[in-house]
């Protein structure tokens, strides 16, 4: 019975629970409780409450369960979830701002998987993003961790975050070029420090003045 249960998509085991069989949403349990806690450490950073957020994502998925459209997507939905409980511990700390205008949106421009991908091998991407994912604002954090992580399609995110596939995609490549740039500077202050000193060159300078 488990491994026919086990081989259910997480569509069918809602069905099954919104059936009655209540006992079988500990299987979605299972299936996301490391995937939406990596999310919340990735995107919360230095929050001390983390497991208690995401206590929480499940138990208002649990009291909503009833709700859930079955011919939808549930990763959206319970990823959607999460996301409304991490911006609302952000907000409550105070610790990053929030825009209350979404730029990106009103001033979308056209990029695709593929243009990305080509910038930055994947691989180094993830090394890259685990060091400097602090650095960038939420509203480009959270979606670079959702599709680089979390592995979501453009119109996963997009359901995740209520906002166009076009706005994903802008935030993912305004995401990395912040990263890029970040690491730009680094590599311009480190070779500063490594240049060796022309000694000839300071002490003429020197004897001229």
């Amino acid at each position: 019975m488990a491994n026919s249960l086990n081989k259910k998509t997480d569509e069918e085991i809602v069905s099954m629970i919104q059936l009655g069989k209540i006992e079988l949403f500990d299987i979605l349990f299972e299936r996301y409780e490391e995937k939406i806690s990596r999310y919340a450490k990735k995107f919360l950073l230095d929050y001390d409450d983390i497991e208690d957020l995401v206590q929480q994502v499940f138990i208002k998925a649990y009291i909503n369960i009833k709700s859930f459209d079955a011919s939808r997507k549930f990763s959206s939905w319970i990823y959607r979830i999460a996301h409304n409980e991490f911006i609302n511990a952000i907000r409550k700390k105070e610790k990053e701002p929030l825009p209350f205008f979404d730029l990106d949106a009103l001033f979308p421009s056209t990029v695709s998987k593929n243009d990305i991908d080509k910038k930055i091998q994947e691989k180094e991407l993830h090394s890259l993003l685990e060091k400097h994912l602090n650095k960038l604002n939420p509203k480009y954090r959270e979606p670079l961790i959702l599709y680089y992580f979390e592995c979501l399609s453009y119109k996963e995110i997009a359901d995740v975050l209520h906002i166009p596939t076009s706005t994903v995609g802008v935030r993912i490549k305004r995401g990395i070029e912040s990263i890029k740039k970040t690491l730009q500077k680094s590599d311009y202050q480190i070779w500063q420090v490594k240049q060796p000193i022309n000694h000839q060159k300071v002490l003429k300078k020197n004897l001229l003045l």
